[in-house]
């Protein structure tokens, strides 16, 4: 089951897998807005109203438990919590969820079926779930289906989430959240705490850090003067270009670690010219825990240097006497304080045979295996707590001012911020420019051709681009991509953030249309 994830395009060496397994077979759900490539493929396609999943996910609980396809020796044993998620599902019984998702309710009936009935059934899902105001719900509500089911601890089960970049999962595995240390353990834990100050001789503050996109707000409101900004474009990737422009301005003093002058590297005080995955030595983690070595391929003429050779200079001149690491003498203090990763080093990795492919943590020890699967026999946390997952609207509902919605996602020809595919001309050829997908009735109605230059207007600001006029999106409902500077998408998009992940809702947004 493939929710809000368009892989042939944002992730297409994972889209190639999956286009791979159904032809072999592989029985294929896509829950997307859109229709993608896939949904060609698909066994079931539910074109769900954008900002829907959990009533989706709750309206196909509904049916499982009222056709008796729970898995009651898994929900017996291993989980706990789930009276109190069937009073919340029952509460969406399918004609109530298909109305909300305005998908027939057949087709949502369906996908139950088949997902529940399989005897091996894995969810992939992308931003499309968690780029919501409502984004954890919807990332725990495809997990209750899971635990109810029984696709989990299993080959070919699990939720798994499909990581926008290449060490997305390692940057997290390392602490890249506020509220935790590496190997995401509590900084509220005093025992945590202690372990780390001991080995760094420092203490360790009790309190949690902001989230990334709490930083530009309070830059806003003084509670922030300085900002180092590191391989990040937030002018063209955050929500809101003209409030982001406004926190950078704002800051007393901005240092930006970059391999182009991007432009967020524009506002800067001081640019650092680092140094490209090719010319480094060390390890990415990627979206199945699969820890790898990376190896220097390029050796570039210029000053670039090392991210941690800069962060060390850093240290070392506000007061702070770090000594200078390899790249595997950093892995091996990772090791040291990371159980995950305990049993993991260069040595460990580089001696492997060239069939395999790094390990998969948790690897606690170094002569002990890792895992290739996650929660065989048990949880981490022992039992799976089913969430109370009750539906919530988006933050931004069209009216009829801004009587569209519009979403935002990626085109396979160009990453993220272009800063490295818009410099490449075969990549610019294919998708040089931003554009809106409108659907047909809608053009018709207001007399846009495909092709035609249109104004996209929200509360926050507008754009100009192409219309692309088809049937790829439902009437009343646009797409654009996110890449572009000309034309921005997220000058339109609203701050809305999730409670608990503090994420942006970039995928639902009201706007307007008109002919430019």
């Amino acid at each position: 089951m493939l929710v809000g994830s368009n892989p042939e395009e944002a992730h297409p060496v994972l889209g190639m897998q999956v286009r791979a397994a159904v032809e072999r077979g592989c029985r294929l759900i896509v829950v997307d807005p859109r229709e993608i490539g896939l949904s060609k493929r698909a066994d079931v396609q539910l074109r769900v109203r954008p900002g829907t999943n959990v009533a989706l996910a709750n309206g196909m609980l509904n049916v499982i438990l009222r056709d008796g396809l729970v898995n009651k020796e898994f929900v017996d044993e291993r989980t706990e919590g789930f009276e109190q998620m069937r009073a919340v599902a029952e509460q969406y019984p399918p004609e109530k969820a298909a109305a909300i998702c305005n998908i027939p309710e057949r087709d949502l009936v369906a996908a139950a079926h088949l997902y529940a009935q399989a005897d091996r059934a894995a969810i992939l899902y992308c931003l499309g779930v968690a780029e919501h105001s409502t984004g954890t719900d919807g990332v725990m509500s495809l997990s209750n289906l899971a635990m109810a089911t029984g696709h989990l601890g299993r080959r070919g089960c699990g939720v798994n989430p499909i990581r926008g970049q290449n060490n997305v999962q390692g940057a997290c595995d390392m602490g890249g959240s506020p509220d935790v240390l590496p190997g995401y353990q509590k900084v509220a834990n005093p025992d945590v705490r202690a372990k780390f100050s001991a080995a760094w001789g420092v203490d360790i503050p009790e309190k949690p850090g902001m989230k990334s996109t709490e930083v530009l707000p309070a830059a806003i409101r003084g509670d922030i003067h300085g900002l180092f900004i590191f391989g990040e474009d937030p002018v063209r990737t955050d929500p809101d270009t003209a409030e982001v422009e406004q926190a950078l301005e704002a800051l007393d003093f901005l240092v930006v670690d970059e391999l182009f002058l991007t432009d967020t590297a524009k506002f800067a005080d001081v640019v650092l010219p680092g140094r490209s995955y090719a010319e480094k030595e060390g390890t990415f983690t990627n979206t199945e825990r699969r820890v790898q070595r990376v190896r220097r391929a390029v050796t570039a003429e210029g000053d670039m240097r090392l991210d941690t050779d800069i962060f060390t200079d850093v240290m070392n001149r506000m007061g702070y006497p770090q000594p200078r690491l390899t790249s595997a003498q950093l892995m091996d203090e990772m090791a040291s304080l990371t159980p995950s990763y305990g049993g993991m080093s260069h040595t460990r990795l580089d001696a492997q045979p060239a069939f395999e492919h790094g390990l998969q943590w948790p690897c606690p020890k170094a002569d002990g295996p890792d895992t290739p699967v996650m929660h065989v026999g048990k949880f981490a946390r022992g039992l799976g707590l089913f969430a109370e997952t009750p539906y919530r609207p988006s933050g931004e509902l069209p009216d009829e001012e801004y009587p569209f919605v519009m979403m935002t996602g990626r085109i396979l020809y160009q990453y993220n911020a272009r800063a490295m595919t818009g410099r490449t001309h075969g990549l610019d050829e294919m998708g040089g420019e931003s554009f809106i997908e409108v659907n047909t009735q809608d053009a018709e109605r207001l007399g846009i051709a495909d092709g035609e230059r249109v104004r996209v207007s929200s509360r926050r600001g507008q754009v100009e681009v192409a219309a692309r006029v088809s049937r790829r999106t439902n009437p009343g409902e646009t797409w654009m991509p996110l890449h572009y500077r000309e034309g921005n998408c997220n000058v339109l998009t609203s701050d809305f953030l999730d409670p608990v992940a503090k994420v942006p809702e970039y995928k639902v947004c009201a706007v307007k249309i008109e002919k430019a």
